[in-house]
C-alpha cells in the first residue's frame, strides 16, 4: 500500500510539463480515479496466500494499472498512451525505493517482532535495540563500485569497474560456499556452466547466450502458455506421477509441443516435469563441456528457486557423477551481485 501511494504521487508529479500540455486537469482526475480503484482491490491481490501470477509489485500493480487506466482514460476521453507514458516514467523510481517512513523504523519494527518471537532474548532486548540504533547511525560512504549484468556496457564506468556475470557468479558462489569448484547459473537470459579455482577465480566456462532455451525466459513463456504464474510451475511439476519426454527446449516451438501434449491427454504436471528435466539436461550438456561437475557444486540464479528444477538437477547429477555436495542458497538470485561487491571490496 505504501508503494502504491508512492506510485500515485510520482505519477501525478510526472503528469505535467510540455508533453501533457492541455491535458493536465484530465490526467490528474484520471490518475486519482485509477489509483482509487487500485487501492480498493490491492489488499486482496497482495494478501498472503492470494492467488496471483507474480509476487512482484511492478508486475501486479502494472497489470492492474494498465487494465483500469485504459477504461478510465476511455471514459475521460483521454488518449491511453498518455497514461502509459506516465506509468513508464514513474515505475522504475518507485520500485527501487525503500518503502516505509524510514529505514530505521522498518528495522526496529522487524527487531520488535523478532524479540517477541524469541522470549529468551528478553533479558538482552534493550542491549540489542541499542546496538541496532547505533549501527543505523553509522554514515555509509561509497568507496568503490563494480557494475555487472546485461546492462554493464551502458554504465558510465571505466573498464576497471566492470566485471562479467561469469566472473561475478564464480566469485559470488565461492563467497557463499568457499569449497565451490563448479557453478551452474540459470538466470532469466542465459545459462552458464563455470569452473572456478580454490580462490573463486574462473578457470573455464560454457554459456548459451544465443538462445533463450533452458533459462528463466523459457519458463516464463511456458507459464504464459499455461496461464499460470511463474512461481506455480515448480510446485505443479512436483505433483507429477510420470515424466513426459519433451523433444524440444526451443522457446519458439515450446508452445506448439505443449499444446500437442495437452491435446493427447497428458496431464499438465507430467508435462511440466518433463519440461524441467529437459532444461536441466541442456544445462548438464554445458557443464560437461566446461569440465564436468566437481565437488562442491553450487547452483545459482533465479531457477535455483524452482523446486522441480532442483529436484531434476539432483537426480541427474547423482546419475552421472555420483555423490556430490550440491549447494543452493536461498539468496541464489543475489550471487552475481555478491561477486561484484566482493570485487569492489578487494579493489579497495
Amino acid at each position: 500500500m505504501e508503494s502504491l501511494a508512492d506510485l500515485e504521487m510520482v505519477c501525478r508529479n510526472n503528469a505535467v510539463g510540455e508533453r501533457f500540455k492541455g491535458y493536465e486537469q484530465g490526467m490528474s482526475e484520471a490518475l486519482i480515479e485509477t489509483f482509487r480503484k487500485l487501492r480498493s482491490e490491492a489488499p486482496e491481490l497482495f494478501a498472503a496466500g492470494a492467488k496471483r501470477k507474480s509476487d512482484f509489485f511492478r508486475d501486479i500493480a502494472g497489470s492492474r494499472y494498465l487494465a483500469i487506466g485504459e477504461v478510465v482514460a476511455q471514459e475521460a476521453g483521454l488518449a491511453f498512451d498518455l497514461m502509459l507514458n506516465v506509468y513508464d516514467r514513474s515505475i522504475i523510481e518507485v520500485e527501487n525505493r525503500i518503502t516505509g517512513e524510514n529505514l530505521e523504523e522498518m528495522i526496529l519494527s522487524a527487531l520488535g517482532r523478532t524479540l517477541k518471537e524469541f522470549p529468551e532474548l528478553s533479558e538482552v532486548s534493550a542491549q540489542v535495540e541499542g546496538a541496532v540504533k547505533d549501527a543505523l547511525k553509522i554514515e555509509l560512504e561509497e568507496t568503490y563500485v563494480v557494475g555487472t549484468g546485461y546492462g554493464r556496457a551502458r554504465l558510465p564506468f571505466s573498464k576497471e569497474h566492470i566485471r562479467s556475470e561469469i566472473l561475478c557468479h564464480g566469485l559470488g558462489a565461492h563467497v557463499m560456499y568457499p569449497n565451490t569448484l563448479t557453478v551452474l547459473d540459470i538466470g532469466g537470459q542465459d545459462t552458464k556452466a563455470i569452473q572456478v579455482d580454490n580462490a573463486g577465480i574462473v578457470d573455464s566456462f560454457q554459456m548459451n547466450d544465443r538462445c533463450a532455451a533452458g533459462c528463466g525466459r523459457y519458463l516464463g513463456y511456458i507459464a504464459d502458455e499455461m496461464n499460470m504464474g511463474l512461481h506455480e510451475l515448480g510446485p505443479m511439476a512436483m505433483k507429477a506421477t510420470r515424466t513426459v519426454r519433451i523433444n524440444s527446449t526451443c522457446t519458439v516451438f515450446a508452445g506448439a509441443e505443449l499444446r500437442d501434449r495437452l491435446a493427447l491427454g497428458e496431464k499438465r504436471e507430467d508435462i511440466l516435469s518433463g519440461l524441467h528435466r529437459a532444461i536441466i539436461l541442456r544445462a548438464m550438456s554445458l557443464l560437461s563441456r566446461s569440465g564436468g561437475i566437481r565437488d562442491e557444486f553450487t547452483f545459482t540464479g533465479g531457477v535455483a528457486n524452482n523446486e522441480a528444477a532442483v529436484d531434476a538437477l539432483k537426480s541427474l547429477v547423482k546419475e552421472n557423477y555420483g555423490e556430490v555436495t550440491i549447494n543452493i542458497d536461498p539468496g541464489s538470485i543475489y550471487t552475481g551481485a555478491l561477486g561484484a561487491a566482493t570485487f569492489a571490496q578487494r579493489a579497495v
